[in-house]
């Protein structure tokens, strides 16, 4: 008994790169069908020049791609499907949809698909998938075969088609319309791309509004805090469809037949008393018999297909920024205090040899001088911290590093020189 094992695919790369994948592992190019909605017309124009031998339609992207389904699978060519409008098919259901001539359309793409052992309900599906503009790779395989096939089919970007259908249905789609010339249903499907963005905040200089006179006051000191969760995202599936098929066979057996053989002898003897005793009437009935051969059937469970899912878990880094509100007090005047930051200067007085430090050292990483502003600071606010007056970095670089990962997790490496420069230059030691 054979299955078919189906894949739905967004592009034509990815398709011819299955069906390279399935041949290369011995499944017969002559039991895969690959068919592809040609809207647009690109695809029937790489078939017909390379039917006609031109190699130009082979030299790059989809013409390549095309170029290479044309040595692997039987039958490549360009259709009119009803419903769907231009395709290009090859394989068993290029056979299935067009004549002895290509474009002699004799029946449907569900039609099609049902004779692949696809059930009505999800050839619906299947055809809508293809109507939208996605490429359809079929295998049939025997049944020992099928998880080797549907884990080649397994790779990345494998549509999961029962999750866009339940979109399709949403919308008010209920099933394939091969009357539907209007093209109304094809969509043209954004790809929606979910990516890291890192935003980087630039701290604004004191400015703006400024108290004087005040004898009691309270600033908030304000940090955000990550908060991070888990989502599953659907990445695909495989479908296995199995469908009963009758095989001819033929077996060899010895059958018995007897036949009644009569023979008449002519003889010319004395009648002795036994043949005078043969004067009454009697009949011999001898039957022929012959052995025919009866059929039984039994059916019976030969292999069990076992279809699972193994559950693994990663561990992935997140990284981002975290927003923290930072307080620099500055002596106003001559408080009769020593040994504080005035001492050393406000952090915009180095300000301009941090920027001339980080052209130097980061400007060719890509992340422009705000991303490593919070790490100058740090390392400035760490030599006008009175508790490390007097102390060397050495001494002082482990607490820094608590310190720093309690609100930056796990990027002390990424900043550490710009600190141990802040702490060296506010020292005078850079």
């Amino acid at each position: 008994m054979t299955k078919t094992v189906i894949g739905t695919y967004s592009n034509m790369e990815t398709a011819v790169a299955v069906v390279n994948d399935l041949v290369d592992a011995g499944f017969h190019r002559n039991s895969i069908s690959v068919i592809a909605n040609d809207a647009d017309k690109q695809y029937s124009s790489y078939v017909d020049q390379d039917m006609a031998g031109d190699d130009t339609a082979k030299g790059a992207g989809i013409g390549a791609a095309i170029g290479g389904l044309g040595g692997l699978l039987v039958g490549l060519g360009a259709l009119a499907i009803p419903g769907i409008g231009p395709v290009i098919a090859a394989g068993p259901i290029a056979a299935a949809l067009a004549g002895a001539g290509i474009g002699a359309v004799t029946g449907g793409i569900i039609g099609a698909l049902i004779d692949l052992g696809v059930p009505e309900e999800s050839a619906h599906v299947y055809a809508e998938s293809v109507r939208r503009g996605n490429v359809l790779v079929a295998a049939q395989v025997g049944d020992d075969r099928v998880d080797e096939a549907s884990r080649i089919m397994e790779r990345t970007g494998l549509l999961d088609i029962e999750h866009e259908a339940e979109g399709w249905r949403s919308s008010g789609w209920s099933r394939f319309d091969d009357q539907d010339t209007s093209g109304s249903s094809r969509i043209n499907k954004p790809v929606t791309a979910t990516t890291n963005t890192r935003t980087n905040t630039t701290k604004q200089n004191r400015g703006g509004n400024v108290k004087t006179d005040v004898n009691d006051d309270t600033i908030e000191v304000v940090e955000e805090q990550i908060q991070i969760g888990k989502r599953a995202v659907e990445t695909g599936g495989v479908r296995v469809n199995s469908y009963v098929r009758e095989v001819p066979i033929e077996e060899e057996v010895r059958l018995r037949e007897e036949h009644v053989q009569v023979e008449r002898r002519p003889v010319n003897r004395p009648a002795t008393t036994e043949d005078l005793n043969a004067f009454r009437d009697e009949t011999i009935e001898v039957r022929e018999t012959q052995e025919q051969a009866v059929i039984g059937k039994e059916a019976r469970v030969v292999e069990e297909i076992h279809v699972s899912k193994n559950v693994e878990e990663r561990t992935e880094k997140v990284r981002d920024t975290v927003r923290r509100t930072e307080v620099e007090v500055e002596q106003l005047g001559n408080s009769g205090r020593t040994g504080s930051s005035s001492s050393y200067g406000t952090y915009e007085v180095y300000d301009p040899d941090f920027r001339t430090h980080y052209k130097s050292a980061y400007s060719s990483l890509g992340s422009n001088y705000e991303h490593y502003q919070p790490a100058y600071r740090y390392g400035y606010s760490l030599a006008t911290d009175e508790r490390y007056r007097g102390r060397d970095w050495r001494d002082v670089e482990v607490d820094a590093r608590r310190a720093w990962d309690t609100q930056n997790q796990g990027t002390w490496e990424d900043f550490k020189d710009a600190v141990r420069y802040s702490w060296d230059k506010v020292r005078g030691k850079a």
